[in-house]
């Protein structure tokens, strides 16, 4: 007779009890976060897309063996700093930064062919800039023609990618937006901010609810699918950013307004992956987040994530998707990896005097700015101490990050 447990949570794993998984365990090597619904074949087309945050996302795929595709690549001879200024390299085609599930709507029905926008040539002192993509000419062209004769290759480049991809990773950033009460159609940004002019009888703030959202995800799968007869269907791996908004126009703090959106996004993304088998969801705000961390992963503006958080949260992925082939695959139709290098930023940790509560000797310190760090690997950063005992103060200028250890 099988015994009766005395509680539901009798016998779960560790990964189910907070204590065990997070407070007891490095914010550097969470365990059992993340388990694949699905491999990733090295074979495999990747693309990429969404908030500023997809583009790491992107460059270590593709560092990592991934054949992520690149359906817009730089012209010949565009010195290497240029390449990133004119939006090339950062996703799989040339859109920016997708901020909403509205915009990739958006997108995708244009590539269908099922809309057509409109007024979308904003003025930018004399020249004009594509306001659905207003970072990829940063000195804008010549005229409204110009931006439309771009705006076709570019559509026209984004239906071949989602033709040919066999995965989409796309990155959730926000729910608020910007919207033309004439026509409906949402920007990523406000115009007058980068571009163009604020009308407010024109332009409408919008915060996108939850069925707003899983219905524009829904719909644009549907629509891909549309675009891909006798082909397999696509696998969808869905993020949500982990970077705060920078500024709110809800009624509200920006604090709230940020976990107000990115709750929303979460949860969307939860339910659909619960949902669907071809839908996975992989943790990286979580990741980034997590209190063990004790904002570590983020600069001092508390909201850019530093590369040693995007290093953590990349390895993480990579346990669980690692290809076999280890050498690193230039992106599909995109020029050598010279010219898509990273720039790794140094070690920018905030130091701070802490307590180690660790039940074991501490020899996880890290300490900010030290020499040889720039684009270390993140467990690099962990250096031995004289002060190596539960209850005993940590050197001012290092940052303890055993699980239990104090501020």
């Amino acid at each position: 007779m099988t015994p009766i447990p005395k509680s539901p949570y009798e016998g779960l794993a560790p990964r189910a009890f907070w204590k065990a998984a997070v407070a007891e365990t490095s914010p550097l090597a969470l365990r059992d976060i993340y388990r694949r619904k699905w491999p990733i074949q090295p074979e495999d087309r990747i693309a990429t897309a969404g908030s500023c945050f997809a583009q790491h996302v992107a460059r270590h795929l593709r560092a990592s063996g991934f054949a992520v595709m690149d359906v817009e690549p730089p012209p010949p001879g565009l010195p290497a700093e240029q390449i990133g200024k004119f939006g090339y390299g950062l996703y799989s085609a040339r859109y920016g930064n997708v901020y909403t599930t509205r915009q990739l709507l958006q997108l995708v029905r244009e590539a269908a062919g099922a809309w057509a926008p409109q007024d979308y040539a904003w003025p930018m002192g004399d020249r004009f800039i594509d306001a659905f993509r207003p970072a990829v000419e940063p000195e804008g062209l010549d005229s409204p023609q110009d931006v439309a004769l771009h705006r076709a290759h570019h559509v026209a480049r984004v239906r071949d990618m989602f033709q040919q991809m066999d995965v989409l990773i796309f990155t959730l950033g926000l729910t608020e937006a910007w919207r033309d009460r004439v026509t409906g159609t949402v920007y990523p940004t406000a115009p007058g901010t980068v571009a163009g002019r604020f009308d407010p009888d024109r332009f409408e703030f919008v915060n996108f609810t939850y069925p707003e959202i899983l219905a524009d995800l829904n719909e644009a799968i549907a629509i891909i699918d549309s675009l891909r007869p006798g082909k397999p269907p696509f696998r969808l791996l869905l993020t949500v950013s982990p970077v705060p908004l920078t500024a709110t126009a809800a009624p509200m703090h920006v604090l709230a307004a940020t976990t107000w959106s990115k709750s929303t996004l979460r949860a969307v993304a939860g339910d659909l992956a619960t949902g669907s088998p071809r839908i996975d969801y992989f943790p990286s705000f979580e990741i980034v987040t997590n209190p063990a961390s004790r904002g570590v992963f983020y600069a001092a503006n508390l909201r850019s994530v530093m590369t040693e958080g995007v290093q953590v949260v990349m390895q993480t992925f990579m346990a669980a998707h690692k290809p076999d082939a280890a050498p690193a695959k230039p992106p599909l139709h995109a020029p050598p990896p010279a010219r898509l290098r990273a720039r790794q930023s140094p070690c920018r940790l905030r130091a701070a005097p802490m307590t180690c509560n660790a039940k074991r000797p501490c020899s996880k310190l890290s300490r900010p700015g030290a020499a040889g760090h720039e684009g270390s690997d993140f467990r690099q950063f962990a250096y031995r101490h004289a002060a190596a005992g539960p209850g005993r103060s940590a050197r001012r200028g290092q940052l303890c990050l055993c699980p239990g250890s104090v501020l």
